[in-house]
């Protein structure tokens, strides 16, 4: 009724209380939306992105688009809201609703066409903020402390400054063994041989250690190692995900990531690279692979399903991700709403969307050279077997045109006694010195001749509408060799021919046909206009004897009987007088759809002079009758080639990358993140509460917005990098909430550590080697992870790191050490996603089959990396130790600890081939006797000798095998098919249930 009453108002209001001119802005509207809107939309607020504090901010609208239509009153949201709501809530929210002559002055206004309303320009959103996150890297000074001797790197210093504060020591140093299988497991992801800890054990050189980080850190198992910790960020898989999840080809993505970081790719450019390879001077092809890093996301291939959607799904996945993995930040919160906690508003989320809607999403061939080769040969072959197809059809539609046009043919030759008039030449001469001496039958013999010659003929057209000259090469008994060419072997080259008026006006010849031509001199090559090229007619023995080639001219030429013509023939060739020696023109205006006909099919009718019509049209229809089993021919040739280039291009690589779109988007904010509810237009744009974009960039491209990530002025880059490479190698970041900066998230233990350490990547030029070299080489990455009681009650996470952390191999590790300490472990680099062993029926649980074609070979034990990861029927092994889903960035994995994972070390099927292995190995390669060879199989499994007490445990439980063993057939049960020379089927079955036992060891699966 309220509404009702406000309305009514406004329609019987009277004109004299309004001001007959518009309303001020300044005066009479603002103060009104300050008074009451502001609470909601001013003052730092921005409800649905929209603040009333300037007419700018008012211009610019909030997320539901633009507030006012100048002039239109009902079609203004501003007017809208205040008086009926439609689809938003009516405003205020106050239920205290605007009065009747507030609501008048604002329709006024907005009638009057909202004076001043482009005279205030927004400026871009700037935002300050207290938190620490959000404020510039300090510049710490690396602290003096008293326990100088353990400070190896800087880090030390500030490490042990907190723990002197907090009353506590750090541990002491690992031995040596333990260093060394720390450094290779975090560093290359495998456990070392044995010979390298006895020499790195033995080594005395006090750079001993530095040198062994140096080596690891060379090492091509470096790039293997780091980039499974990127591809998880990155969300690769090998299939599209959803319930459909069809295979994708993206591995030489996953290549390209492991090469880079062997290289030691700047982080920035590694960074750059794949959010914006394509958009790079000059891209390469490793920089296009690169841009793979956003194409991991998924794809739904359901029949139904509106692509549009999910394409969106997938922008909005770019935008999420690049904010975690670069900012960590939740960006993802201001997809529907702006963000609860930290300053970003949905605005800002879209324009990020922008920066990513702006691309298409193709894929890349990576063909090796030999299979451009062959694509080339077969392209070629495909190509010249399709043009023979078209030119069989130009034939046949010739033919076929001159026997639908027989009416037309049979008028012609009715009036015309031959086919070829014979031309009485008015004038020849030549450019040169040649001389010439014409014969009774119109032809001319050549006298004199030079070495390189044009000739030139003048003649009158002799019948309207002149179609065709015939230049025929006669052979003479006056010519060496009779001819037709002045050339010993009677061969000669026509370059250039053309036809003019009298007065220079030049008249086109569209086609040449020849009775013969070499291999090397086509006919064509006489009117193509390029003097290097040429008509001959070298045939052998067969030289010496007559030719002719005809010329066509355009059907538009229309040349009239009496026309004065001259003809041109140019003849170049080296030193030698390659030109002909006795020639003869005739002309010819017979319809096209004859002329069109081959000369050779034409020919029989032209020399003999008569013709029959009954005749002639059974000899047409007996040439197409010849042709159409030669087109079945050349259409089977194209099929062979077609068959043989698709065969090649299905063998061809092929790899998923970003490219900029041609057309670009237009981008709306999508209200509650609804992509059919679009709100206001925006443009790409960086968040405001972190630095600027550079001068003169204001929307930015992939690229720009790229080099913004990794600007210096930016403090959440090189702080999000090195906490979580830091994560790496002590279990939690110096901020434990990896994925989150934000004001929700933890803060740091170590700020100044923190801040030093962001710095120093930048220093070092964002060079992650370098980082890694300095935090594996200080004392706090080297001390001993020994839990002393006193760190049990102060600090039981050891978040102060007075010692180090016992972290759990992830599950590519896991197996990936199995492997290797069995000597199994087949060391190739790159190529697709293998196969190996897993239970069967897994792919029962999936909408559609995944096959899983177990490998044979040694492709079945490579590592873990390469594993072909179906989203939807993850390898086994990966969900139950932890590892992520890839469907969205994960920074940080977590570590379980569940009865599965027992009983998959011990009953699975791969286990178990591991576990045989490790037992051959120790037979095989161990001494002769079972302490030795336990002590063996301690180094191969975990770097170290059996304490006593594990030697004897393992004693006793090996004896207890070998007894338990003793029938055969059971030892062969357990031991595989595989047998030793030097072992009993006991023996072995005995060694793989020991081995057995020693790969279920939780220090088995641990750094240490």
């Amino acid at each position: 009724m309220l509404r009702l009453f406000l309305m009514a108002c406004l329609l019987v209001l009277p004109t004299g209380s309004l001001r007959a001119e518009s309303p001020d802005f300044d005066t009479q509207i603002l103060p009104v939306l300050i008074d009451r809107c502001a609470a909601c939309h001013g003052g730092g607020e921005e409800q649905s992105g929209l603040s009333v504090e300037s007419l700018g901010h008012l211009k610019r609208g909030g997320d539901r688009g633009e507030l006012v239509v100048p002039g239109k009153s009902g079609e203004s949201l501003l007017f809208k809201v205040v008086t009926e709501g439609g689809d938003v809530p009516r405003m205020p929210l106050d239920d205290d609703p605007l009065t009747a002559e507030q609501l008048a002055l604002l329709k006024q206004w907005i009638d009057a066409g909202a004076p001043g309303w482009n005279e205030t320009a927004i400026p871009r959103r700037v935002v300050k903020s207290d938190h620490w996150a959000f404020q510039p890297v300090a510049k710490p000074t690396v602290p003096q402390i008293r326990h100088s001797h353990l400070v190896r790197t800087p880090i030390d210093a500030f490490i042990l400054k907190r723990l002197d504060a907090e009353g506590l020591a750090p541990s002491p140093e690992a031995d040596r063994g333990t260093l060394i299988r720390r450094l290779s497991l975090d560093l290359l992801g495998l456990i070392p041989a044995p010979d390298d800890v006895e020499q790195f054990v033995t080594d005395t050189s006090p750079d001993a250690y530095e040198q062994l980080v140096d080596r690891l850190l060379a090492s091509p198992h470096y790039g293997e190692r780091w980039g499974r910790h990127w591809l998880d960020a990155a969300r690769y898989a090998d299939s599209n995900g959803y319930t459909i999840d069809g295979a994708r080809s993206i591995w030489p993505y996953r290549d390209w990531v492991v090469d880079a970081l062997n290289r030691d790719l700047p982080y920035d450019q590694f960074a750059i690279e794949q959010l914006a390879g394509d958009l790079l001077p000059n891209p390469t092809t490793d920089q296009l692979i690169a841009t793979g890093f956003h194409r991991n996301t998924l794809i739904n291939e359901e029949g139904g399903t509106d692509r549009e959607q999910f394409r969106v799904e997938a922008v909005v996945d770019r935008v999420s991700t690049t904010g975690t993995v670069f900012l960590g930040l939740t960006v993802a919160c201001a997809q529907c709403h702006t963000h609860k906690f930290d300053p970003i508003t949905q605005r800002e989320f879209y324009q990020l969307f922008d920066v990513f809607n702006q691309c298409d999403e193709p894929n890349l061939d990576l063909p090796t050279s030999e299979q451009q080769r062959r694509q080339g040969e077969l392209t070629a072959k495909l190509s010249a077997a399709k043009k023979a197809v078209a030119d069989y059809d130009k034939v046949k539609d010739a033919a076929a045109s001159v026997q639908a046009s027989l009416d037309r043919f049979t008028a012609w030759k009715q009036q015309h006694e031959t086919f070829w008039r014979v031309l009485p030449l008015e004038s020849v001469a030549a450019e040169g010195k040649t001389r010439f001496e014409p014969l009774d039958d119109h032809s001319w013999l050549v006298r004199d001749p030079e070495n390189h010659e044009t000739y030139i003929l003048e003649f009158t057209a002799p019948v309207d509408n002149l179609r065709g000259l015939r230049l025929e090469a006669l052979t003479h008994e006056s010519i060496p060799g009779t001819g037709p060419g002045l050339t010993a072997h009677g061969n000669f080259t026509l370059n250039e021919v053309s036809l003019e008026t009298a007065n220079g006006k030049p008249l086109p010849l569209l086609r040449a046909d020849a009775d013969f031509a070499q291999a090397n001199g086509p006919a064509a090559a006489a009117i193509d206009g390029d003097v290097k090229t040429f008509w001959a007619v070298s045939a052998g023995n067969k030289t010496h004897s007559d030719r002719e080639i005809q010329f066509f001219l355009d059907a538009d030429a229309q040349i009239p009987q009496g026309t004065k013509l001259r003809l041109k023939l140019r003849q170049e060739y080296e030193n030698s007088p390659y030109l002909i020696g006795r020639f003869r023109v005739s002309a010819t205006s017979a319809p096209d759809s004859y002329l069109h006909l081959p000369l050779l099919t034409r020919r029989p009718w032209e020399q003999a002079g008569t013709w029959d019509e009954t005749k002639f049209t059974a000899e047409i229809k007996s040439e197409l009758q010849k042709l159409d089993p030669q087109r079945k021919s050349l259409e089977d040739a194209v099929a062979v080639a077609d068959r043989e280039l698709k065969a090649v291009n299905a063998q061809i690589t092929r790899t998923m990358i970003l490219r900029r779109k041609a057309e670009p988007r237009t981008t709306h904010v999508h209200i509650r993140g609804d992509f059919l509810r679009h709100g206001s237009e925006v443009r790409a744009d960086v968040l405001g509460v972190l630095h600027p974009l550079p001068e003169g960039v204001e929307h930015p491209d992939r690229l720009q917005f790229a080099r913004w990530l990794f600007d210096p002025a930016n403090p959440l880059t090189p702080r999000v990098t090195v906490n979580r490479v830091w994560q790496q190698f002590f279990g939690l970041g110096l901020v434990e909430t990896e994925n989150d900066f934000g004001t929700q998230g933890s803060p740091p233990s170590h700020p100044e550590l923190l801040d030093w350490l962001s710095g120093e990547l930048i220093r070092q030029e964002w060079k992650m080697k370098s980082l890694h070299r300095l935090i594996v080489t200080s004392h706090v990455y080297r001390q001993s992870s020994s839990l002393r009681p006193e760190l049990i009650e102060r600090d039981p996470r050891n978040r102060l790191l007075a010692r180090q952390s016992r972290i759990r191999l992830e599950a590519e590790a896991i197996r990936d050490v199995a492997l290797d300490s069995a000597g199994l472990l087949f060391p190739a680099f790159g190529g697709p996603g293998v196969y190996p062993p897993q239970p069967g029926g897994l792919d029962l649980f999936t909408q559609v089959k995944k096959s899983w074609n177990t490998e044979a070979g040694p492709h079945r034990y490579r590592r873990g990396l390469y594993t072909y990861l179906w989203r939807s029927n993850i390898y086994p092994l990966f969900p139950t130790f932890d590892a992520p889903g890839a469907t969205m960035a994960c920074t940080r994995r977590t570590r379980s600890n569940t009865p599965l994972q027992a009983l998959t070390l011990a009953n699975d099927a791969a286990f178990v081939e591991m576990a045989q292995a490790l037992a051959r190995r120790v037979l095989t390669e161990g001494p002769e006797y079972d302490e030795g060879r336990l002590r063996f199989a301690w180094q191969l499994c975990f770097s170290r000798d059996p304490s006593a007490e594990e030697l004897s445990i393992m004693s006793e439980f090996l004896a207890r095998q070998k007894s338990a063993y003793a029938d055969e057939t059971e030892a062969k049960t357990l031991s595989g098919p595989t047998l030793l020379p030097q072992a009993t089927p006991a023996d072995q079955a005995a060694w793989t249930a020991t081995a057995r036992v020693l790969m279920n060891l939780d220090e088995f699966i641990t750094r240490e």
